[in-house]
C-alpha cells in the first residue's frame, strides 16, 4: 500500500479534474461505509477533522510576531488547528473563495495593504509575511 499525502493526491488528481472539483479535504479511510444495498452511505461519512493534513513535508512554526499572527488567520479562515509557515494555501483546502477571504481578513487584522492575487503569488504564511514586509518599507521609503 503506498502512501499519498494530501499534495501529491491534489496534484494527481487536478490531471484530470478541474480545479472546481478538487476536494479541498481528504479523509482516509480503511473502508467506505456502505448501507445494506450495497450504495455509499453518505450520512456515514466522518466530518473532516481540523488537523494539518498531511503534506509530505514537516510542519515550521512561525519565527516572528508577523508570522504568528498570519499563522492564526489562515488557520481561522481554513478552519484547522495547526499550520506551518512552508504550508501551501492551497494544499492546505484553501481555493479562490477562501483566498479572497484570506485577504481581506489580512486587511483587516494587520491593517496592511494587499493585493487580491496575494495567495496566488505568496501561497504560504512565509512568503505572504515577505510580501507584507516588502510593501511596508516600499511605503515607508516613497
Amino acid at each position: 500500500q503506498s502512501h499519498l499525502d494530501a499534495t501529491e493526491l491534489r496534484r494527481a488528481l487536478s490531471e484530470t479534474l478541474p480545479d472546481v472539483m478538487l476536494p479541498s479535504v481528504f479523509v482516509a479511510l480503511d473502508a467506505l461505509p456502505l448501507t445494506a444495498a450495497g450504495k455509499v452511505d453518505r450520512r456515514a461519512l466522518p466530518a473532516p477533522g481540523k488537523g494539518r493534513p498531511d503534506l509530505g513535508n514537516p510542519m515550521v512554526a512561525a519565527s516572528n510576531s508577523l508570522e504568528e499572527k498570519l499563522v492564526k488567520i489562515w488557520a481561522e479562515v481554513l478552519n484547522l488547528d495547526e499550520l506551518g509557515v512552508h504550508d501551501n494555501f492551497f494544499d492546505l483546502g484553501g481555493d479562490s473563495l477562501l483566498a479572497f477571504r484570506l485577504v481581506s481578513q489580512v486587511i483587516k487584522g494587520l491593517r496592511v495593504k494587499l493585493p487580491l492575487s496575494a495567495p496566488l503569488r505568496a501561497p504560504t504564511v512565509a512568503e505572504m509575511a515577505s510580501i507584507i514586509v516588502q510593501n511596508q518599507s516600499q511605503n515607508a521609503n516613497p
